[in-house]
């Protein structure tokens, strides 16, 4: 088979410039960066919708310290208390935040990755264990600066307003507004170390998993495709990986974005307190339920942002 008629067969984002057609232009790490934030915004948006009540339990059950303080016995009791105060729809208290602040990272994420991607592949667009890792770890940071840091930060403090006896936040405006009026724009950016560390090393390890998930079952064949259904099997292990990897990191930041965070001098001194006055096993805490929102988040994640990809590579070359 001649380079013209393989190019044929190579998705367009993937092609690099030895496959493109005679006169034809491969497509710049600015276009395939572009459609990365177009299909990561969109895929963001539809994903948290999907998956918001598990986070917010997470969130709850991290937030729960010991002692008379302690307020639910586990996921089961969570979500009883929670809708039988609220309803249903108390599972969802704080989901404008994250709407708001899913799609930007997303977009930043897989933007960041396509754009980074473009640049360490070899000439056959192939990534090494490290390239993957290092794109992986490079979209992290870049979601964690763009969008994640603020999003959480604010995201946790409307959770955590709710535990109070009486509320102060009455809306996602008027919560932010009460936020950065009582400790300025640094008040969106607390913990922004830690979620750095978080969404690093996430990113790193998932990437690095799927894509090396992907190669293992094309083999030989590269033009192969993966189907959705088992691209969102592939989610599901990158997702459980990323879990067990640093839930430690993701206690950490909640408890410094949280609205009692003003206790904790940084990261290190968060970490000391927490395994001084809780032992090990608290740097574990919503562990089951952040596997099951991250594994299902991962897999909605890749299946939704591969579909629109398709379509993208489709109609817009």
């Amino acid at each position: 088979m001649d380079r013209t008629a393989f190019a044929s067969l190579v998705s367009p984002y993937r092609r690099r410039p030895w496959m493109t057609e005679q006169g034809a232009a491969a497509p710049s790490s600015a276009q395939v960066g572009l459609k990365g934030i177009i299909a990561g915004g969109i895929t963001g948006g539809i994903e948290i919708c999907i998956t918001y009540p598990t986070e917010y339990v997470k969130t709850q059950l991290q937030l729960d310290e010991k002692g008379a303080a302690k307020k639910y016995n586990g996921i089961f009791d969570c979500v009883k208390k929670t809708v039988g105060e609220r309803g249903f729809f108390g599972l969802y208290r704080g989901l404008s935040v994250l709407v708001y602040g899913s799609i930007p990272k997303s977009a930043a994420r897989f933007g960041a990755f396509e754009f980074l991607r473009s640049k360490a592949a070899d000439s056959r667009g192939h990534l090494s264990n490290s390239g993957k890792m290092l794109c992986g770890l490079g979209a992290g940071v870049c979601e964690a600066i763009v969008a994640v840091t603020p999003m959480e930060t604010i995201k946790v403090k409307f959770i955590n307003d709710r535990r109070s006896a009486n509320p102060k936040f009455k809306g996602f405006i008027h919560g932010v507004g009460q936020i950065i009026k009582a400790e300025g724009i640094s008040g969106i950016y607390k913990g922004l170390t830690a979620t750095i560390l978080k969404q690093g090393t996430n990113q790193a390890i998932r990437f690095l998993v799927l894509e090396s998930l992907r190669e293992w079952y094309k083999g030989d064949d590269h033009t192969k495709s993966v189907p959705k259904l088992l691209v969102g099997v592939f989610g599901v292990i990158a997702g459980a990986a990323s879990v067990f990897g640093n839930t430690p990191l993701d206690v950490i930041k909640t408890r410094m974005q949280g609205l009692e965070a003003s206790k904790y001098k940084n990261t290190a001194h968060c970490a000391y307190e927490i395994m001084k006055n809780e032992g090990p096993v608290a740097f574990y805490k919503g562990t089951v339920p952040r596997l099951g929102r991250v594994c299902m988040d991962v897999a909605i994640t890749f299946m939704i942002y591969d579909s629109f990809m398709d379509l993208f590579n489709k109609v817009w070359v």
